[in-house]
């Protein structure tokens, strides 16, 4: 009888604990998604300033820039959606993330291909642009895939568990 008195202590202890625990994770996120907040609205009116400089004189320059910004708020905007499922769901979800890797190659990709236009014709230079843009576009076709097939796993019956018939068969 003792023993079983000192278990449920120890469980009623643990599981404190474990509250405890919990609270300070939320708040840690809570903090994250804060931040990551207001780093979206400084993203969201830089990238409105950097439009406005198109019509300061007409160039690429500006769109790339505004363009190169418009996907780091994406980037950011994927982070606080993981950071929300994360608290939601109290599970830490990969897919958020390797749409955080697509966005950042492309994003990449992007950039290096307006500097490769600039450096056509310029041997050494030019060359490795294209192999960083082949190697980035190599980074994106491999987390697509691997996003793809998380699809499929979450789709599959769990193991063990039979597959139900299905209705009007």
């Amino acid at each position: 009888m003792a023993a079983v008195s000192e278990r449920r202590g120890q469980d009623q202890r643990q599981s404190r604990r474990d509250a405890v625990l919990a609270a300070v994770e939320d708040v840690v996120y809570l903090g994250i998604a804060v931040l990551l907040l207001l780093a979206a609205g400084v993203l969201l009116v830089v990238a409105g300033d950097e439009l406005l400089e198109v019509f300061d004189g007409l160039g690429s320059d500006p769109i790339v820039a505004a363009l190169d910004t418009l996907l780091l708020l994406f980037i950011v905007v994927e982070l606080l959606s993981a950071v929300r499922i994360t608290i939601a769901k109290r599970v830490l979800v990969a897919e958020p993330f390797l749409l955080v890797g697509i966005i950042a190659s492309i994003k990449e990709i992007v950039v290096l291909s307006v500097k490769a236009a600039e450096d056509i014709g310029q041997g050494p230079t030019f060359r490795d642009q294209l192999w960083q843009i082949s190697v980035l576009g190599v980074v994106v076709l491999l987390l697509g895939l691997t996003a793809w097939l998380l699809r499929v796993k979450e789709r599959e019956p769990e193991e063990g568990e039979e597959s139900r018939p299905r209705a009007g068969r």
